[in-house]
């Protein structure tokens, strides 16, 4: 039962928290951040949100981190007025490699059809 209201927290955490970042944060540093995924601790006092960038730059991915360091208690007050949750939780911000991965991977499969096309 405690993993599906965890579970239940995650999704309403990740759809708030893109909402603030999409209307109430003008920092542009932080335009163009989505969060991918929310792992919330079993006494609900920490989360650590997933985000990706569109851009592949590492001096991107470094002004969108410092962003998100620094709108993190506007977002964290906003998100407690916006849930109803006795208490608000933590929160940090981790890059997401999962969607550079894949792409990184859809490239090298491309390439692989590229090359037998070219051999044939």
């Amino acid at each position: 039962m405690a993993n599906y209201r965890q579970g239940r927290l995650s999704q309403e955490i990740e759809r708030e928290v893109n909402d603030i970042l999409l209307k109430r944060i003008r920092d542009p540093r932080v335009q163009g951040v989505t969060i991918t995924g929310v792992d919330v601790t079993g006494d609900y006092q920490q989360a650590t949100l997933y985000y990706s960038i569109l851009s592949d730059k590492a001096s991107d991915g470094e002004k969108a981190q410092a962003g998100l360091d620094k709108a993190t208690g506007l977002i964290r007050h906003e998100l407690g007025q916006r849930l109803r949750i006795f208490k608000t939780p933590e929160l940090s911000f981790e890059r997401d490699e999962s969607i550079q991965y894949g792409s990184h991977i859809d490239q090298l499969i491309n390439q692989l059809e590229r090359d037998s096309q070219d051999k044939s």
